[in-house]
Parts: C-alpha cells; structure tokens; sequence
C-alpha cells in the first residue's frame, strides 16, 4: 500500500492533524515541527495523540528549549482563531482524565468525527485502541517501547556518520519496520482493524497514528490515513480548502524556508489567525 507522495509547500489549508511527536524524548524532530507549526495556517489542528511522552520523561527528564517552543506555538495558534483539538494517545494517555474539558484553548476528546469541506466524515483516533500487544499486556508494550529508544540511539548515530560523508538522513527504524515480517503483519493487521472500525461507525475513513508509519490508501471505499510521527518521518495530513487530503513531509517545508530571505527566516514567532 503506496504512501502519497510529497506535495508542494501550502502555507493556508483549511485542516491539519498531526501525532506522535513524542516531546520529552530525545528523538523528537521538534525544531522541524516547529517551523512546520509556524509556517502553516489552518482553521482547524488535530493533534492525534502521543504529543507528549510521559513514558520516557518517567523514566529521565529532557525537556530542551525547542520542546516547550512547540507547546507556546501550540497553545499561540489556540488562542488566535484556530480550533486545536487534542485525542490523547498511549504515551500521553494520563490526559485522557481530562476528555470533555478546554485547557488553554485546547479541547481534549478521546476520539471525534471531522466533516470535510466535500461532505466526507472521518473519525479520528489515536490508534493505540487497536493495538492487541498494548491492550493484552501493558508489559510488553513498555518492553517494546524500551527497545524502540534503544534503536533510534542507534539511528541517531547512523545518521552522524552519514552526514559526515554528506550524505541525506535516513531512517533505520522505518527501514527494520518495512523488512521485518512480524512488524509488516502488524501493520497489515492494524491497518485491517482501523478499516473495520470505520465501517462500524459508518464513516468514509478514519485518521490516526500510533504506528509511526505515514500513509493514505483505501479499501472498498474506506480510507485509512495515517499521520506519521514527528521522530522518524515528519509527515503530517492536510485538508485543502476544497476537501481533499494530502500527506505532506516537514522537509518539504523546510527546504522551502531555508531559501526564503533572511529578513523572513528571523521573523519572531508571532502565531496570527489563520
């Protein structure tokens, strides 16, 4: 099941959802959301979970600048005319006590059904609901969460040494996750269950995350949409004004920031209504 290509940069769309940006977690590529956050205007942000990691801030504390950046910019676009609605996920699932309730302008849901502008009705969930390792054994989702870290370590290394040599970064986890048989089925089955789910609700799709692995395909006429992550890929999904969803990756933002005049590159932060 292909995943959309790249699109060019769109600085006014009318929806954006993106999810498991995992603040609090070295990996985190904050400092490209963070570009992405400023540069894009919506009507509407979804933030679909795994936001936060309370996981591995359990575990040790690391909170950089550029984390607590995000969240200002988060709660800036909430507070100027853009609606941010956040379904939490598994790592930030101590946030759910708070569905039904606003915390800074922010409206906290445990799922919620989204009407695009050609009349389509998606339902949007974290994804960690289908999830059977996670739901079975909480154990064994923490265990692979541990190897997880462990392996974006190792990634980050990687990715030292090659651009050393000049070359582009690349993605160990992503390359393991889509060579790996148990980790093919697994998606193969999750993407199954998310299918199935919209079907039950009677909705044209359903947009979640949860398994870092961005993509829009259809089956049967539903259509699973995946946002991707914020530690592996970058990717978000974008609704234009006229209805239809795309997949778009930061580096097509970045790239495009990057040759902006400088006078624009080191403009303040200033979040303005969409």
């Amino acid at each position: 099941m292909p995943v959309s290509q790249p699109i060019a940069f769109r600085r006014n769309v009318r929806t954006i959802w993106i999810s498991d940006v995992h603040l609090g977690f070295p990996g985190c590529s904050a400092d490209y959301l963070l570009d992405f956050i400023r540069e894009m205007r919506c009507e509407t942000l979804y933030l679909v979970g795994d936001i936060v990691d309370f996981w591995y801030l359990k575990k040790k504390r690391h909170w950089p600048q550029s984390h607590s950046n995000v969240v200002r910019s988060l709660l800036g676009k909430a507070k100027h005319n853009t609606r941010v609605v956040f379904v939490p996920g598994n790592h930030d699932e101590a946030m759910r006590q708070y569905c039904g309730m606003k915390i800074g302008n922010i409206e906290i849901v445990n799922e919620v059904i989204h009407k695009t502008a050609d009349g389509r009705r998606f339902l949007i969930m974290h994804g960690d609901q289908f999830d059977a390792a996670v739901i079975s054994s909480p154990l064994l989702g923490l265990i692979g969460s541990k190897l997880y870290d462990n392996l974006l370590r190792l990634n980050r290394l990687v990715n030292w040494a090659r651009t050393k040599m000049g070359k582009d970064y690349w993605s160990l986890a992503a390359f393991l996750k889509h060579r790996v048989k148990n980790a093919v089925k697994f998606i193969s089955n999750f993407e199954e269950a998310v299918v199935r789910e919209a079907r039950a609700n009677k909705v044209d799709g359903l947009i979640c995350g949860h398994i870092h692995r961005p993509e829009i395909t259809i089956d049967n006429g539903v259509l699973y949409l995946n946002c991707g992550d914020w530690v592996e890929s970058c990717t978000a999904l974008i609704e234009n004004h006229d209805g239809s969803i795309d997949l778009i990756r930061a580096s097509d933002v970045h790239e495009i920031i990057k040759s902006l005049p400088a006078a624009h590159s080191t403009q303040q932060p200033e979040v303005r209504a969409a």
